[in-house]
């Protein structure tokens, strides 16, 4: 990967993210108006075939289309507890899976359904889950801010900021040892770049060379917050380094880009080369949680931002590459009967009994 920034982008003063507010100069990608197609760092990104981007536009839309009935659900008041989605992130999941092997490890935060989905947890089941049913995969018992499936890789999603990522640094170290050539990719946001154990993991992966991929979905919000009024740094790729570790900007609403940034660090990792940070630069497109009021930007933003959307850019990128209309209609139509069936499937799971209220707590 290129190691010098190359076609930097000028930053805006409009409102939400003045420069002239900011402690430095020059590109600010934590700055809410900059968009994901103006990063630092370009470097090369095969085509990919259209069946591949299919596949991905298929699994993005199926993402959207299921977290958009989950918000409305938890609005009805259908969904108990905080549910965050992550309308807008698709790519970044999607990208990921495709670049990775079946039997590489996650771990992500409490904003986890799309890395879950994309790794081929079944729809049903998941969206059983969040609804706090007896057939969803933790049994109802997780919900929206804990899945976990590790027969899918998914080694769990966190409550707690930044907690998943020493648990990737955990499993690469299991993977180091016993030879099993897995790599860990661990997902955060740029909020949890500030807490301490961040830090430790990066030192110790670096150190240790370790097989897993830090990959920061780069949203600009750490919850309501923009992170230029918190962050010291401009550019978190660049912070990274710091650890000795190599780094990478990318657009992370690019499911293309996605898949060869992780492709490249997957490669890295498993030749005993260690650790890659991936600064994937999105946008979350609904609030921080269902709920939200959104009083912190503007709807001007919003927009401008929904125009990277990264549903869309799959979609104009299949007809760029010579699929039709009628092809991505087709797929459309399938992924919306997939999520009808699943939320009928999970509506209809019944509710967990009370006893298992006692059960799962201790190992015995």
């Amino acid at each position: 990967m290129n190691k010098t920034p190359v076609a930097l982008a000028e930053v805006s003063t409009s409102a939400g993210s003045p420069s002239a507010e900011l402690p430095f100069d020059g590109v600010i990608s934590t700055s809410t108006d900059f968009l994901p197609s103006q990063v630092a760092v370009s470097f090369d990104v095969p085509a990919l075939p259209v069946d591949t981007l299919s596949e991905m536009y298929r699994q993005a839309l199926l993402i959207r289309q299921v977290e958009e009935f989950l918000l409305q659900a938890a609005e009805q008041g259908k969904i108990g507890g905080a549910m965050h989605t992550a309308i807008g992130h698709e790519a970044n999941a999607v990208g990921a899976a495709a670049a990775l092997n079946p039997d590489d490890y996650l771990t992500c935060t409490y904003r986890g359904h799309h890395h879950g989905l994309a790794h081929g947890m079944d729809v049903g089941r998941a969206i059983a889950e969040v609804l706090g049913r007896a057939d969803g995969f933790a049994g109802g018992k997780g919900g929206s801010m804990h899945f976990v499936a590790p027969e899918h890789g998914m080694m769990g999603s966190n409550g707690i900021v930044a907690a998943q990522v020493p648990h990737a640094a955990g499993l690469a170290l299991a993977s180091q040892i016993r030879d099993e050539g897995r790599v860990a990719i661990t997902f955060f946001g740029d909020g949890a770049l500030f807490q301490g154990v961040m830090h430790e993991t990066f030192n110790m992966a670096s150190k240790w060379k370790l097989p897993v991929i830090f990959y920061c979905e780069n949203n600009r919000y750490s919850e309501m917050t923009p992170t230029w009024r918190t962050s010291s740094v401009g550019e978190f790729y660049l912070f990274a380094r710091a650890y000795g570790m190599e780094s990478v900007q990318i657009d992370g609403n690019d499911a293309e880009i996605v898949h060869a940034a992780v492709t490249e660090a997957a490669a890295r990792a498993r030749a005993g080369d260690g650790p890659t940070f991936i600064e994937g630069i999105t946008y979350r497109l609904a609030g921080h949680m269902a709920g939200d009021l959104e009083t912190y930007r503007s709807a001007e933003e919003i927009e401008e931002q929904r125009r990277h959307d990264p549903v869309l850019v799959l979609r104009n990128r299949l007809l760029e590459r010579g699929a039709s209309e009628a092809d991505i209609e087709k797929i459309d139509t399938a992924v919306a009967e997939t999520v009808a069936e699943a939320v009928a499937f999970a509506e209809a799971s019944p509710w967990p009994d009370p006893t298992e209220a006692y059960t799962d707590v201790y190992r015995t």
